[in-house]
């Protein structure tokens, strides 16, 4: 490997639980990894078959990010098609996770919406952007 390569990312968050629960139920990750220091629990979560790819890393001991609406930074997915998109923001909604419905831009951006962790992370969901299924050719 001749240039460094992204392999997690690392969140503080008030409840662990609720977080894990979050990333498994829209994202379908699994816990890879989970131990206890003292004080801290720390959870690595991954998509099927990715784990030595790319992992969150959760930790208890955050606190929660309070972002307004217009705050575009989140963590990105990709869906196989616009019809998950549309699952996800109504299952979202329904649980009251929902920020951002679902809306169509032009390419890169494509179809997507957003979502609020427990922690206050915004999530997309995407179809069609370069990175995912969808993507013009």
């Amino acid at each position: 490997m001749l240039h460094p390569r992204l392999t997690h990312l690392a969140l503080h968050v008030t409840d662990i639980d609720a977080c894990i629960d979050f990333y498994q139920y829209y994202c379908h990750m699994e816990i890879s990894h989970e131990r206890c220091t003292g004080h801290q629990r720390i959870v690595w979560m991954a998509e099927p078959e990715r784990e030595k790819e790319f992992v969150f890393v959760l930790m208890n001991g955050g606190s929660n990010l309070n972002l307004s609406k217009d705050d575009y930074r989140h963590f990105g997915f990709a869906v196989a098609s616009r019809v998950l998109v549309d699952d996800i923001a109504h299952r979202a909604k329904m649980r009251g996770d929902l920020v951002w419905p679902p809306r169509d831009e032009p390419y890169p951006v494509g179809y997507y919406c957003g979502l609020r962790d427990p922690n206050g992370n915004y999530v997309e969901f995407s179809y069609g952007q370069p990175l995912g299924p969808g993507a013009p050719e």
